[in-house]
């Protein structure tokens, strides 16, 4: 099966108050080792894969540039970066490869390079239409960069493009939502992407939100309840307008619906190098190997270890659950009767649960989840969890 290739790049302009990625601003003089180290790492892919107990097929259906802002890096390292992935892996003529762009940050040069590189996807981190809210958690572009980023890049014959949102930013209303989202839809873009804002200590919003404080406008973030219906108003505008819903946070007009973050839901073998980056291949029977690098870019440039767990047949089962769901087609029970006989029976009183908590919904043999569900995925996913991986 065609492998998915991530490639992470940890680089940013500035560091967004809500972002928790392993990403932050770095001098330049990083950049070089970086990549060194990045093209040693995706060198060494197949003896990776050996130690790692699963074989791996060097064709590659997608790759996706992620970061961080992938375009900081000069010309000549990005195209050093494709090089190397084209010297390991073939790469095949209809792949998906995707680079990630901060607005604002698509040179002339770039726009070059990106084409000499075979990119065919490009997603946009846009987070908001409004400028208030996009300055308030350290986004330096303003709307109008957006739109002229876009006509830029259809200029060079790109169509595929990404908008990235997230419901929930300081200052965020109904009003100026409904406002983002009607921007989003007068790009023309064909996917758009929704994030519900996350709170956790890994951001300086979150940690500042948890605290109970006002650094970086957290006292300015609307309630839980606001953010839920933002995006009931996401799913509503987007479906509408043709963009439609086919995981949790994705909608895409037909056709262009994400290939390799369906390799992710779909549990298909992808590598990932980089700072953070997270691999998963396949043993057999479902079984499989997943395998991280460090979050740390100092720990990633000295060559500290991968972090490994092994995913036996239970835990398999688990992963089609909580992954299958997020998408809109949900998941065929029957198939993965058939696929797990002997773990299967253990599930079915969680699927009654939630069905009957009106969580999942069920047609014939396939669950999804409801619109209820989605919102709350994150606690369906747990009751379809059994094990602990070690």
């Amino acid at each position: 099966m065609p492998l998915g290739l991530y490639i992470a790049i940890p680089f940013c302009r500035t560091k967004c108050a809500y972002c928790n990625f392993a990403s932050d601003v770095f001098s330049r003089a990083v950049f070089d080792n970086y990549v060194k180290r990045l093209c040693a790492e995706i060198e060494h892919s197949t003896q990776t894969a050996q130690q790692m107990g699963a074989p791996i097929d060097l064709s590659v259906g997608s790759i996706y540039l992620g970061g961080g802002t992938p375009t900081l890096l000069e010309v000549a390292q990005l195209e050093r970066v494709f090089v190397t992935i084209r010297q390991i892996f073939t790469v095949q003529r209809d792949a998906e490869i995707t680079v990630e762009c901060a607005p604002g940050t698509l040179s002339a040069e770039m726009l070059d390079a990106l084409a000499r590189c075979g990119v065919n996807r490009v997603s946009l981190g846009v987070q908001s239409f409004v400028d208030k809210e996009a300055a308030s958690v350290g986004r330096l572009h303003k709307s109008q960069t957006v739109f002229d980023d876009v006509a830029r890049l259809r200029a060079t014959g790109m169509t595929n493009i990404n908008v990235d949102l997230i419901a929930g930013l300081p200052h965020q209303t109904q009003e100026s939502w409904r406002e983002s989202l009607g921007q989003l839809i007068a790009t023309g873009v064909p996917h758009a992407s929704v994030y519900l804002l996350e709170v956790d200590e890994d951001s300086r919003l979150g940690r500042e939100l948890m605290a109970g404080g006002q650094k970086y406008h957290a006292h300015f973030v609307p309630e839980e309840e606001v953010m839920a219906d933002l995006y009931d108003i996401a799913c509503d505008r987007l479906n509408d307008a043709g963009i439609l819903q086919y995981e949790i946070s994705n909608f895409a007009q037909m056709g262009f619906e994400s290939k390799h973050n369906l390799k992710y839901w779909t549990r298909q073998p992808y590598l990932g190098f980089g700072v953070d980056a997270h691999s998963m291949l396949v043993v057999r029977d479902g079984e499989a190997v997943r395998f991280s690098n460090p979050d740390s870019l100092q720990e990633y440039l000295s060559g500290k270890p991968v972090t490994t767990t092994r995913i036996d047949r239970e835990m398999a089962l688990e992963e089609r659950f909580f992954l299958g769901l997020r998408l809109n087609q949900g998941v065929d029970v029957k198939h993965l009767e058939q696929e797990f006989p002997e773990l299967f029976a253990g599930q079915r009183s969680v699927i009654a649960e939630l069905v009957g908590e009106a969580l999942l919904e069920q047609q014939g043999s396939t669950i999804r989840l409801s619109n209820q569900g989605r919102l709350l995925s994150n606690e369906v996913f747990e009751r379809f969890l059994t094990t602990t991986p070690s």
